[in-house]
């Protein structure tokens, strides 16, 4: 701990720092998508589908003064941003 304090006081490189330095990562190819995952995804935007209808429903069936899309933009969005990371993130 001292020692990394003292590298950092005097503002010199530590010993073969040039030999440990990270130059360039190659991917050979991406890892499978696991099917497990996917059905997941695809269950939860069911369920979502099925949470949209159920709330649009009882906004209507109820008079609540609420646009039933400010309860459903939320998850749609949050759940497209997930859907996205996992499809698209290497």
């Amino acid at each position: 701990m001292f020692a990394n304090f003292l590298q950092l006081i005097s503002r010199r490189p530590p010993p073969g720092y040039e030999q440990e330095f990270i130059r360039s990562v190659n991917i050979s190819h991406r890892t499978p998508r696991s099917r497990r995952m996917q059905w997941l995804l695809l269950t939860g935007w069911i369920l979502i589908a099925a949470k949209s209808w159920l709330i649009i429903w009882a906004v209507e069936h109820y008079h609540v003064p609420v646009n039933p899309f400010w309860v459903i933009a939320p998850t749609v969005i949050f759940a497209a941003v997930c859907t996205l990371v996992y499809f698209l993130w290497p």
